[in-house]
């Protein structure tokens, strides 16, 4: 009896997706506050504070990307059509970010030029992010299992508001770690710009709950139904105790870790409303999961790869977090 690889493939994807947008999501978030620091010291510090792990969370967009093309291959060939811009500036917007981590802290002359690379990579990739997000709410135009809109489908008022959301988000996850990472005067200017970005964020939050039902009746039904509310509930619930224990400690200064768990946990709740809200489609709201899989022999023979490196992945980058915890000193690097 032939086993269903399916359910394994979407545990996988749902993965890769979630580390990278939570990991990779404060290290741009870093990127995005950079501009605003009080001092340059300052701003080497932010750096430090990301230099040894950032390249490693972008290891998950790479499994996310791959494992779409791989294992839901029908669905890869819409959304790239599709997103083709926006996921090209995201890719431009990491690639400035990246170049700009490895030459800042040895150019003299165009040390600025370097900066403001990497402040502009960082806002253009999550921007872009946002834009996919919102452009993944609304749905694409489908006609007989193939794309059949524009390469500017993507450019519209919601799509361009969410894009806004996920870089105000990122700043939130950004500012949260600086708390967690830093001390004295960059960690109290941390807690303010933390205080604010938690203030947008439950604002962008609540604008997208409010515009994605109407996006398409699915949503709707998905939202104003007693079956699924006993999903959503308690899930809306959480988020609003995670606004407050995120604000409250903000607020009082005590916890240094507290407000990035609680940032991660609004991030995490997020994904969880919108899974809700769009399951089990890949194309909202057209191919589901299982009509964009690839054959079960493909799935079987890719799977035995990336269950190798799923736990190589999982490992490494706990060690790095493990090795590099404490707070970031001058000392460490990027300056």
């Amino acid at each position: 009896m032939a086993i269903d690889l399916v359910p394994i493939w979407i545990a996988i994807m749902a993965l890769a997706i979630f580390m990278y947008v939570l990991l990779d999501g404060f290290d741009l978030g870093v990127g995005i506050l950079y501009p605003l620091a009080p001092s340059e010291r300052d701003r080497t510090l932010m750096m430090a504070s990301v230099a040894p792990i950032w390249d490693g969370n972008e290891t998950w967009l790479i499994i996310g990307g791959a494992g779409l093309l791989a294992a839901f291959p029908r669905a890869f060939s819409i959304l790239m059509p599709a997103l083709y811009f926006p996921i090209l500036f995201m890719l431009l917007g990491l690639i400035c970010r990246g170049v700009a981590f490895e030459f800042r802290h040895k150019a003299t002359r165009w040390r600025t030029a370097w900066s403001a690379m990497f402040c502009g990579g960082s806002f253009v990739a999550a921007f872009a992010q946002g834009i996919i997000l919102g452009n993944y709410i609304n749905g694409f135009r489908v006609v007989n299992g193939q794309f059949a809109g524009t390469s500017w489908d993507w450019i519209h008022p919601f799509a361009l508001f969410t894009g806004f959301g996920v870089v105000t988000g990122y700043a939130l996850l950004g500012a949260t770690w600086l708390v967690l990472k830093t001390e004295g005067e960059l960690q109290a200017w941390a807690r303010r710009q933390a205080g604010r970005a938690l203030a947008m964020t439950g604002l962008f939050i609540i604008v997208v709950s409010v515009y994605s039902p109407f996006a398409h009746p699915r949503i709707y039904a998905r939202w104003f139904t007693a079956e699924h509310w006993l999903w959503l509930a308690p899930l809306l619930l959480a988020m609003v105790a995670l606004f407050w224990a995120a604000s409250v400690a903000l607020r009082r200064g005590r916890s240094q870790a507290g407000p990035f768990v609680a940032a991660m946990g609004i991030f995490a709740l997020c994904y969880a409303e919108l899974t809700v809200s769009l399951f089990p489609y890949v194309v909202p709201h057209e191919i589901t999961l299982r009509q964009a899989a690839a054959s079960p022999y493909s799935q079987a023979f890719l799977l035995i790869g990336t269950l190798l490196l799923l736990p190589v992945i999982l490992g490494y980058t706990a060690w790095s977090y493990w090795v590099f915890r404490g707070k970031v000193s001058s000392a460490d690097g990027y300056g």
